[in-house]
């Protein structure tokens, strides 16, 4: 009988062993089935899904598709704004440590020279190539195209007509004095367009160009694109150098003497007999350190998607990179261009003797 009661108590206490085994990794007040902190023993809450972005870009359109994506996909978006050159810089500073998983600028000699930089990294993904054509991409994907913008002529509908027009070269010469406008040579838009130049025509003729601008122009340099077009319609000139967005925006404008300009205006495509019109692009790449990759592809996934495209075309007048997205009714009343063909990188590579040009000769 005793040695019974000795074999129960031992079974008992192993029994009791194994029960403690079986619940020591899991406190008294856990939720059943739920992961705990191994710390604190308290349930563990899901990470919130997010992407960072770095942007150049400042129109009212990207805050609204950003909130779409997050509706779509329950990913937070965060935005971070400055000028391209300081978020640049700053990825560089942070390294590893950067919050950032997206940068986006405008102008592909700046998503270049952050290529170059080796703050980006390739965005792999089919959904991108099958949405963005292979020339609006970095040829090594460390950057994708979101939207192209034509630097073109707008001209007074009163003064001159369409036939009197051709190329960027012609507006440089003697028979258009003093009635050229364009804003600053510190204006990128102009940099760039001078740096295609360069690379389709050689530095000895993009230089007389530019010293033909300067020599035809109307009044000096002052003001924004959007400023050109009022001048013209004051007599300051007859013919401007003009992103079509911008034309847009005032034709679109809820300010009606805006619209009175814009509907005073003609938009002219140059170079169509030659090398085409100059086009920039604005576009997103990968940073090198992201820390949530899979959600930074998805956004430019979405961004370049047709949805989104037509929306971002629609809201900005941007002409989008998806050739299946729908463009506003402005935009296809203006009827398809040739555009010059050259690798946007060249714009980048080309900035420094463009500025040293537009110094030379004057251009203020």
């Amino acid at each position: 009988m005793k040695q019974r009661k000795v074999l129960t108590s031992v079974m008992a206490a192993v029994l009791s062993l194994g029960l403690m085994a079986g619940c020591g990794t899991t406190p008294q007040n856990a939720e059943q089935g739920k992961p705990q902190d191994a710390k604190t023993g308290a349930p563990e809450t899901k990470k919130e899904q997010a992407v960072n972005i770095y942007t150049a870009r400042h129109y009212e359109v990207d805050d609204v598709l950003y909130a779409k994506f997050t509706e779509k996909t329950g990913i937070k978006v965060n935005v971070v704004k400055a000028k391209a050159e300081e978020l640049i810089e700053r990825l560089k500073r942070e390294g590893q440590s950067t919050s950032a998983d997206l940068f986006i600028t405008v102008d592909g000699g700046v998503l270049n020279n952050a290529k170059v930089e080796g703050v980006l990294q390739p965005a792999q993904s089919e959904a991108i190539d099958k949405n963005v054509p292979k020339q609006l991409r970095d040829k090594d994907n460390q950057w994708i195209g979101l939207s192209t913008r034509a630097r073109v002529l707008v001209y007074a509908k009163d003064r001159i007509k369409p036939d009197q027009l051709s190329t960027y070269e012609d507006i440089a010469t003697d028979k258009w004095k003093g009635k050229v406008l364009v804003r600053s040579s510190t204006s990128l838009y102009n940099q760039s367009l001078l740096a295609s130049l360069i690379e389709l025509n050689g530095e000895a003729k993009a230089e007389e160009w530019a010293k033909g601008i300067v020599s035809n122009l109307g009044r000096a340099p002052e003001g924004g694109d959007r400023d050109q077009a009022k001048a013209i319609v004051a007599g300051a000139g007859d013919v401007a150098i003009m992103n079509t967005y911008y034309f847009g925006q005032l034709l679109n404008s809820k300010d009606p003497e805006e619209v009175k300009v814009a509907q005073k205006l003609g938009v002219f495509f140059p170079n169509q007999q030659t090398t085409g019109t100059h086009i920039n692009i604005s576009g997103a790449g990968l940073v090198k350190h992201s820390k949530n990759k899979d959600n930074a592809v998805k956004l430019i996934e979405y961004l370049t998607g047709e949805e989104a495209q037509a929306l971002m075309s629609k809201e900005n007048y941007e002409f989008p990179v998806n050739p299946k997205a729908e463009k506003p009714e402005l935009l296809k009343s203006w009827g398809e261009f040739k555009t010059q063909q050259l690798d946007f990188a060249k714009l980048g590579e080309h900035n420094k003797k463009a500025i040293e040009i537009s110094n030379k000769v004057g251009w203020k």
